[in-house]
């Protein structure tokens, strides 16, 4: 295979990952965004929608309704299911776990974050088992190869969903009036409070977006590499993070460019230098930029706040 053929597949692999870097990112930049807060059990709902999206076609087989529907059909309906379940999910830890530390030290927020992680993760561990899960894909296989460069139908269903959902995200926050309250929200709490708009509805909404985001970047994932476990949350869900970062905390075009510039790292790592250490250098790379440009590639947006 020449350099130029590795270079291409890579790329192609590398924006695949990223599409799923960026939709996990945007649920970190949402709620930083808002509240100030790095939610650390954002990658568990992440791992959650991949195993809601399995138990689905699970469900399905047993009880013979496979049938009844397409395979893009059965893709949809697993997206749809992770994203409300994923969405409630993200209500509950915001209404149970977040909002009575509202306005308490950030330090107290940030140690139940991780708590809450942990305690997703042992609870899907606990319920699901710890072993790998397999998930069948319902869609055909469809590949389209130039040489030794190969794309399959999975490839385009993963950046096109991802991308579709971050414009339709992108819409909502500019051209409707909870969109708009999200964003005084994110500038003022306080003013917004005095204006009339319900602060606490708006971080909820915040909460629920980013976490049915999430839930589909976990059906896709789970669809595209076939098994799931109940460690995926973590790693994915801290690459996520350094994607959100990379981009620009706070800032949602950046979280779009930061999940895909993460993506083509660790593709072309895993392809020039080494599988293994496509992880290491990826975070090498955000090293090296919170050291040369720390608000991100696109800025930072995040109001001062007294």
């Amino acid at each position: 295979m020449t350099w130029q053929a590795v270079l291409l597949q890579q790329l192609v692999n590398g924006i695949t990952l990223g599409a799923v870097y960026a939709l996990i990112a945007l649920g970190y930049t949402m709620v930083y965004g808002i509240i100030q807060l790095i939610n650390f059990a954002h990658g568990e709902v992440f791992m959650l929608g991949a195993y809601l999206g399995a138990t689905v076609l699970l469900v399905a087989g047993v009880s013979g309704a496979c049938h009844g529907l397409s395979g893009l059909g059965w893709v949809l309906v697993m997206g749809v299911a992770a994203a409300v379940g994923c969405g409630l999910l993200g209500w509950g830890i915001e209404r149970v776990a977040y909002r009575p530390l509202r306005r308490a030290p950030k330090l107290t927020a940030l140690i139940t974050a991780i708590g809450v992680s942990l305690v997703l993760q042992n609870a899907v561990m606990l319920g699901y088992g710890a072993k790998d899960r397999y998930v069948p894909n319902p869609l055909p296989a469809l590949q389209w190869s130039c040489g030794h460069v190969t794309v399959t139908g999975m490839h385009g269903l993963m950046v096109v969903t991802a991308v579709v959902m971050m414009l339709g995200l992108r819409a909502l926050i500019r051209g409707t009036r909870w969109g708009q309250a999200m964003l005084a929200t994110a500038q003022d709490p306080l003013a917004a409070r005095l204006m009339g708009i319900p602060v606490d509805r708006v971080i909820a909404l915040t909460f629920v977006l980013g976490s049915a985001l999430a839930g589909v970047g976990g059906v896709l994932f789970g669809l595209q590499y076939s098994t799931i476990n109940f460690h995926d949350g973590y790693l994915t869900g801290l690459k996520g993070f350094t994607a959100a970062v990379l981009g620009g905390i706070g800032n949602i075009p950046g979280a779009m460019v930061g999940g895909f510039v993460l993506g083509l790292i660790e593709g072309l790592g895993a392809g020039y230098v080494s599988s293994q250490w496509k992880n290491a250098l990826a975070f090498l790379v955000l090293v090296v930029l919170l050291l040369c440009r720390p608000r991100g590639l696109l800025g930072e947006r995040v109001a001062e706040r007294a």
